[in-house]
């Protein structure tokens, strides 16, 4: 009985021994393992790390009674991030693992992390164990797998794309004084009694008080002559020519020794559109059907005709319509200079209820302190009940990153106005809601601004393609991060031409990856001038070959 015992332990000290010798033969091999990784350097999508480890185990180093625990760890400052444990087994396991030959194999295995801060400097490696009947031998080594992790993503900026609703306060506005004179029908005369009427007394009267008006100036003035649309085209034609050197005459007479400005005068000829003008803005019981001729026909000699063939209302038209169409009129065109950037400062202070809403909206545009502009939109708001100051009261607020303000103001504005709508998804997006951002992106419709916080989202989920495409031509600084994150380095280049410490970081980057080394530690060098951009350049992988 001792002699078969002796027997046993010594056959289970010779399969120790075994063991032993061969697990150690595959921890002395482990050189002989090709482990590759995909992507190289570790990236950040989207708050996460993804990668494909492939393990190409060689012919004869999988000893066919050993079991390799490999765990993934993503090493970092501050701590370390233990993945998922794959498990290889040789062909004598029955296990449910993954089967390795004697002969050799390829197998891929993925890992995933959950981003950290400072992962943005760390190292993917691998704790290896073998186990052979039932004893465990520790790699005494970890064995590096890949560096990471990319997090140029990161350098996107996210305070969203909105703007000032723009004034429509106008610095110059044209504006003219009119007056006419008629004509007998088939008559080129001015008559004396023209000259001499209510009209003409009132033209001259604005004209010479344009003298003493500081804001307004004489631009030129028009002569314009017509005929009435009755007779012949040739007929009327030859009317308004003449009409047109009479009355230009009679301007003379008129304005001498007032300011006209330099005169053109121009002939009509048929006046159709005064025709129709009239007719729209009179009470004639068939002023339809005639609106409906004109529109059938644009043949003078044919609209004539059909007018004509409508007898009990071309009496009145003749009588009526017809004479008040002979005619040239004098067009003075004057333009007014409304209140400088200066005056309205003044204003804003002395006299700020002489302002109407787009002039206080322009007010608010010039003024240069927070403080300020809220108080004139205020006015604005309260005295036209203004959604264009409501809603730039909120602009401003967003400007100094004050977003519950805004908010608070945006509830008061008109909710399914697309620029509210907006300004509502910039607010989701800077308190990181992006599946609200997104929802509130879409329902504002595809402007401008819209399209490039579309292409954020984008880039902040990884869909860095559709980003770049929201963004081609915009000549902004994300179109930059979506084209480095797409390997477009020469478009990148192209459009990355601020001098800003971010545009230099950029710039590090580009030059890094298309391997200038010498442009890269420049370009850092000037970047590290913004002390976050500084330690941001002591950790990023992107100059892993630069350092």
């Amino acid at each position: 009985m001792k002699k078969i015992l002796n027997i046993t332990l010594v056959a289970v000290a010779a399969l120790a021994l075994v063991s032993c010798n061969q697990a150690n033969k595959m921890i002395e091999s482990v050189d002989q393992l090709g482990i590759k990784c995909n992507p190289e350097v570790l990236e950040v999508v989207a708050g996460e790390i993804d990668a494909d480890v492939t393990v190409n185990f060689p012919e004869g180093y999988f000893f066919p009674k050993a079991t390799l625990y490999v765990t993934p760890v993503l090493r970092y400052q501050g701590g370390e991030a233990v993945g998922k444990q794959f498990v290889f087994q040789g062909e004598k396991i029955t296990e449910n693992y993954l089967s390795v030959p004697k002969a050799g194999a390829s197998i891929k295995q993925h890992v995933h992390f959950e981003y950290v801060k400072g992962m943005e400097k760390s190292e993917l490696v691998a704790r290896v164990k073998v186990v052979c009947n039932g004893s465990e031998y520790v790699f005494p080594g970890e064995i590096k797998i890949a560096d990471g992790a990319n997090t140029t993503y990161m350098l996107v900026e996210t305070d969203g794309a909105y703007d000032y609703v723009a004034d429509t306060y106008q610095e110059v506005i044209p504006e003219t004084v009119e007056s006419q004179i008629l004509y007998l029908i088939n008559s080129s005369n001015v008559r004396n009694s023209e000259l001499r009427k209510g009209d003409i007394k009132e033209f001259q009267k604005a004209l010479a008080n344009l003298a003493g008006d500081e804001r307004r100036q004489v631009i030129g003035t028009e002569v314009v002559a017509y005929a009435s649309p009755d007779g012949s085209v040739a007929l009327n034609d030859k009317l308004s020519s003449n009409r047109e050197k009479s009355a230009a005459k009679a301007l003379g007479k008129v304005t001498k020794n007032l300011e006209t400005g330099d005169v053109t005068t121009r002939s009509i000829g048929e006046d159709w559109a005064g025709f129709q003008e009239l007719v729209n803005n009179s009470s004639l019981e068939d002023k339809d059907l005639i609106i409906r001729v004109l529109s059938m026909y644009s043949d003078p000699a044919v609209r004539e005709r059909e007018i004509r063939n409508m007898s009990s209302v071309y009496t009145t038209l003749a009588s009526n319509v017809l004479p008040q169409l002979r005619r040239a009129r004098f067009i003075t065109s004057v333009e007014y200079t409304n209140y400088s950037a200066e005056e309205l400062a003044d204003l804003v202070n002395n006299n700020i209820d002489v302002l109407d809403e787009q002039a206080l909206l322009r007010a608010a545009a010039n003024a240069k302190d927070k403080d300020a502009k809220l108080t004139i939109y205020r006015k604005a708001v309260d005295k036209y009940n203004s959604e264009a100051a409501r809603i730039n009261t909120a602009v401003t607020y967003l400007n100094y990153g004050q977003n519950d303000e805004a908010a608070a103001i945006l509830s008061k504005a008109n909710q399914n106005d697309p620029v509210v709508i907006n300004l509502k998804g910039v607010i989701a997006l800077r308190e990181g809601r992006l599946d609200v951002a997104a929802d509130l992106f879409n329902a504002a419709g595809d402007n401008g601004f819209t399209k490039q916080n579309k292409a954020i989202i984008d880039i902040l989920k990884g869909r860095y393609d559709a980003a770049a495409k929201k963004l081609a031509g915009t000549k902004t600084c994300n179109e930059t991060i979506a084209y480095i994150l797409t390997g477009q380095l020469e478009k990148a280049k192209a459009n990355n031409t601020g001098k800003c410490p971010r545009c230099k970081y950029r710039s590090a980057i580009i030059e890094a990856r298309q391997g200038n080394v010498a442009a890269a530690k420049a370009f850092i060098e000037e970047a590290s001038k913004m002390p976050a951009l500084a330690e941001r350049a002591a950790l990023d992988v992107e100059f892993i070959k630069v350092r």
